[in-house]
């Protein structure tokens, strides 16, 4: 039987080393293997067991990065394992087969956004005149899909974004507060949309996922199963789902906590 495993990355597989949150002596802290560089500087990491479970994860099943970066900031990422024939970039909005976005797949999202939703300029526009400069540090339009401020989240005023909420949401956008990132997505653009495309092709016929921000939860209630970590978004909320475990992991070690889950689930029920 054929096994999806749909997962994101940032915060749930792979780490930044202020989000590694180890909280044990120097000493005893697992060996980490970096899987992104940029601008020279190492970037990402997950643990060296993450990386062997991954490897044996993608012999085992159709794995598929799930991200809301964009095409540019996920290329940048060298996951261990065997090259992924399918990833999920831009919240969906990009779909990768072997490295190229699928333009059949893009064009429909296009048209899904143009009649479901206010269109980004009037979104992009909000955020310009709204966003404080006393902790706006940068405004971003993320392949002229979706747009995201990043923050000074110490200065930041709860109260803003849960306004922006409001508004977002009767235009058809949804906001996300991860780390010093606001998103604001459109609703028609989500990860669940794009993993059922891809479970289609592949003819999977169990699906599992895992996240931690809001933005991915549409993914973990798409799946038949998934999980979340003990940090992020969904934990903070203390989001849950019937499907979805809820783990008590924290930082990168949650990272290969989901990756065991991943692979014994695939070894029971595939």
């Amino acid at each position: 039987m054929t096994v999806l495993v749909a997962s994101d990355l940032d915060r749930t597989l792979i780490y930044s080393a202020g989000a590694l949150a180890l909280a044990v002596p120097d000493a005893r802290a697992p060996r980490l293997l970096c899987v992104e560089v940029h601008e020279a500087r190492p970037l990402s990491y997950l643990t060296e067991t993450a990386a062997g479970l991954l490897t044996e994860l993608g012999d085992a099943a159709v794995f598929v990065p799930t991200t809301t970066r964009t095409r540019k900031q996920y290329q940048r990422i060298n996951l261990p394992g065997p090259a992924p024939t399918y990833a999920i970039c831009a919240n969906g909005g990009h779909l990768l087969v072997d490295g190229v976005s699928d333009g059949d797949w893009h064009a429909r999202v296009l048209a899904r956004l143009a009649d479901e939703c206010a269109p980004l300029d009037e979104v992009q526009a909000y955020l310009a005149e709204r966003a404080d400069p006393l902790w706006l540090r940068k405004h971003r339009v993320a392949e002229d899909l979706f747009a995201y401020l990043v923050v000074e989240r110490e200065l930041l005023p709860e109260e803003w974004v849960k306004n922006l909420a409001e508004w977002a949401e009767n235009r058809g956008w949804t906001v996300s507060l991860q780390g010093r990132k606001i998103y604001a997505v459109p609703k028609p653009l989500t990860k669940s949309a794009a993993m059922r495309e891809v479970a289609r092709r592949t003819g999977a016929a169990l699906t599992l996922a895992a996240g931690d921000s809001l933005l991915d939860a549409d993914l973990l209630l798409a799946a038949d199963r998934g999980w979340r970590p003990g940090h992020g978004e969904l934990a903070d909320a203390g989001w849950t789902a019937p499907a979805v475990s809820a783990l008590p992991e924290r930082g990168v070690l949650a990272g290969e906590r989901i990756l065991r889950e991943f692979l014994k689930t695939v070894r029971t029920e595939g």
